[in-house]
C-alpha cells in the first residue's frame, strides 16, 4: 500500500459536481479552491503535503489545476482527511467562504 494519497481540487470544489470528481458533500466544498491552499490546509492539520503543480485531474483533464501528495498517518482514511480539509479550508477562508 502506498503511504500517501493524492488530493485534487476537485474534489473539495463545491461548484464540480459529484460525478466530475467532487469527494465532499457540496455544503462542505469550498469554491475555487488551488493546490496551494490544499496543501496549506493539510499542513495545518498536521499531514506532510506536498504540491504537484502541472498535473490534473482524469477527469477534468483539460485543467492543469494541480494535485496535493499527501503523506497517510496511521488510522487515517481519505473520507475522513477530506472532510476535515473542507472543514480547514472553510475555516481558512473566513465566514461567508462558502458562497
Amino acid at each position: 500500500m502506498p503511504d500517501h494519497f493524492y488530493v485534487y481540487p476537485a474534489y473539495v470544489d463545491r461548484s464540480v459536481s459529484r460525478s466530475d470528481g467532487r469527494r465532499v458533500p457540496a455544503g462542505a466544498g469550498v469554491a475555487d479552491v488551488t493546490a496551494e491552499e490544499i496543501a496549506a490546509a493539510a499542513k495545518k492539520l498536521g499531514y506532510k503535503a506536498e504540491v504537484e503543480a502541472n498535473k490534473q485531474y482524469p477527469r477534468r483533464f483539460f485543467d492543469y489545476t494541480g494535485r496535493v501528495k499527501v503523506a497517510k498517518r496511521p488510522g487515517a482514511t481519505k473520507e475522513k482527511f477530506l472532510r476535515a480539509l473542507a472543514e480547514e479550508l472553510a475555516r481558512a477562508r473566513g465566514p461567508g467562504a462558502k458562497k
